[in-house]
């Protein structure tokens, strides 16, 4: 009995640690890394080398369950509320409306080219409609190329939203054909529209609470051990999931909505939940991926072949793209990047897994479907999955690869306290690489420069595409991103200031037009002393000094070292006055004025007399 256990054990692990080797190769020659661990299962399988015998569909079915949670929850906690705000709309469309239009048009394929009534057609079109978050992020991210943010927010937001939808239609179908002979189309319509407001209703509201609940529950559990908040998260999310679908619910959209929201919440030691997360998410795809390929037997294929490649071309070239184009189109997407989207339609196994399920529900030749769709995954990857990077380029959907952050990494620190360490690779043609200088606070901690480590007193100048390194809050990021890697000029005001201040202005000024925290001893210094004081003397241009809810930059200095401008710099919510504007446009005006004199060498005190 040991020497089994020991056996399985060793398998096992060798299967999961050969998956992740291949990642290498994966990555070289540019193939899918879905359809390297597909193989891997394939080749294991009992009409592979191994030739284990692993039949139970129940068993590769609860492990894929298990994987596509914990994959759905680190989706949701892994998207930002601002990709929402970038393409949030089209891509929900997408992941929606998509994948009932895309199982539609496959379902009237599947129901002339095989053997099936109109509800198994559609089955077949269900299970195949949701395109593969795994394989997507893969390539997206791993894969070489830098799309146009729209573009890669839409695709990224869609291959993580729109399982739940696929997994409520294929669940739903299962139950109707086991329950009956057949229903019209009107009222198999009708009986799908009842259960999509049951599951996503309830699937909805469960992860927006149970979001909430993970963010508070981290938060207020301050004693636990650190070690231990990744693995209560993960818990916490794999007990909704569970407990939404014994109410009747998706429990796979509670889990990525509980992700979202509790990103967009905050919770304690996220850093240390997202390396958690990195290595559980690359476990459990393995998992699932080595499962399913093990359930699969390459030796049926031959039966339904043609018809299932047929089915796949059906679906790569007309029903994906006429889905995409009818979704993303009202949303002034170009055709380019309808294009694009489109045949980033990846399947993976979230189709295959949804493949057993008509075995497990009785539906009558459970195998045919998880043959079928087996095939038209392979077939998915084939096609689309090695021409991505060619398509990009053909269709002109690349963002300019500039240089910008190389890496970021978040610091626990005790507290409440927010911050980074960065990494920059300089622009060539920022300011700091043509010698302007660094503002104190941007400064950095080290310089990495042909292979080499450098402090920043033995660098010298900066130079382009030094990396530099350097310790930040979050707030902070899109200002260094003007400083090191955005050419020069490109965007001043994010660096020196919204608005221009004279620099004999009061902080008892600034405190009454922007309400700036200003202590009564200081009220009456100017602004130029107040920043020569808080500098000891030595300001430097981009020197900041934080007023409450507004932030005073040193602009400009003249040859003396006397500050001559100074920039206001206002918090995202809030919105000057009207008096406020009317001042700062005079002050404006003369400052303009003023410099325009002094470059033409005149002033009021000997402008020449025209008399």
């Amino acid at each position: 009995m040991f020497d089994g256990i020991n056996i399985a054990i060793l398998i096992g692990s060798g299967l999961v640690a050969i998956s992740a080797l291949t990642s290498l190769i994966s990555q070289r020659v540019g193939a899918p890394l879905l359809l390297v661990f597909l193989g891997i299962g394939l080749l294991a399988g009992e009409d592979g080398l191994l030739g284990i015998d692993f039949d139970s569909g129940a068993t590769a079915y609860f492990i894929g369950s298990l994987a596509l949670a914990i994959i759905l929850f680190d989706s949701g906690f892994e998207t930002p509320l601002k990709s929402y705000r970038t393409a949030g709309a089209p891509a929900l469309v997408l992941a929606t409306l998509g994948v009932i239009l895309t199982t539609g048009l496959v379902g009237v394929a599947a129901y002339f080219l095989l053997d099936l009534d109109w509800q198994e057609g559609m089955l077949i079109g269900a299970i195949v409609a949701s395109t593969d978050a795994a394989a997507v992020f893969f390539l997206l991210r791993t894969g070489r190329i830098t799309l146009r943010n729209r573009v890669r927010t839409t695709l990224e937001i869609e291959s993580g939203a729109n399982d739940p939808m696929a997994i409520f239609l294929v669940a739903s179908l299962v139950s109707l054909i086991a329950a009956s002979e057949g229903l019209p189309l009107d009222t198999l319509g009708w009986e799908l529209l009842n259960r999509f407001a049951q599951q996503i209703g309830i699937g909805f509201l469960a992860g927006l609470v149970g979001g909430f609940a993970i963010a508070w529950m981290l938060n207020w559990m301050r004693s636990l051990e650190a070690g231990l908040y990744p693995i209560l998260a993960l818990a916490a999310a794999l007990m909704l999931f569970a407990g939404t679908g014994l109410i009747g619910g998706s429990g796979f959209l509670a889990a990525y909505l509980a992700g979202v929201v509790a990103r967009a919440r905050g919770v304690r030691y996220a850093a240390r939940l997202r390396r958690f997360q990195v290595g559980m998410t690359w476990l459990a795809q393995i998992g699932m991926f080595l499962a399913l390929g093990l359930l699969a037997t390459p030796s049926q294929f031959a039966a339904v072949a043609l018809p299932a490649i047929i089915l796949a071309l059906f679906l790569i070239f007309i029903a994906r793209p006429v889905a995409t184009y009818l979704c993303l189109k009202p949303f002034r997407f170009s055709n380019r990047e309808i294009g694009f989207v489109g045949w980033v339609g990846l399947r993976g196994a979230v189709s295959i897994l949804l493949a057993v399920m008509p075995t497990l529900g009785g539906v009558p030749n459970g195998d045919l479907y998880f043959n079928i769709v087996f095939i038209m995954v392979l077939s998915s990857l084939l096609i689309q999955g090695w021409t991505i990077p060619l398509t990009a380029r053909k269709l002109k959907v690349l963002a300019p690869d500039e240089p910008g952050i190389v890496e970021r990494v978040e610091l626990e620190l005790p507290g409440n306290a927010a911050m980074e360490l960065i990494s920059y690779r300089i622009h060539p043609d920022s300011t700091v690489a043509r010698g302007d200088r660094v503002p104190r606070w941007a400064r950095p901690v080290l310089i990495l420069r042909d292979g080499q480590a450098l402090t920043v007193h033995k660098a010298g100048p900066l130079k382009a595409n030094d990396h530099v390194y350097l310790f930040a809050a979050p707030r902070l990021i899109s200002l260094l991103d003007n400083i090191y890697a955005a050419p020069a000029g490109s965007d001043d005001t994010a660096i020196l200031g919204d608005f221009t201040l004279s620099a004999e202005a009061t902080l008892a000024d600034v405190s009454e037009q922007y309400g700036a925290t200003v202590p009564a001893a200081n009220a009456q210094l100017s602004l130029a002393d107040f920043m020569t004081q808080e500098f000891h003397g030595q300001p430097a241009q981009g020197d900041r000094a934080r007023l409450g809810s507004v932030e005073l930059v040193v602009r400009t200095i003249d040859d003396d070292g006397k500050i001559t401008e100074i920039g206001l710099v206002l918090e995202p919510k809030q919105t000057p006055t009207l008096r406020s504007h009317v001042q700062l446009m005079r002050q404006r005006t003369q400052l303009r004025l003023s410099d325009f004199s002094r470059r033409r060498g005149l002033s009021r005190d000997n402008k020449p007399d025209t008399d």
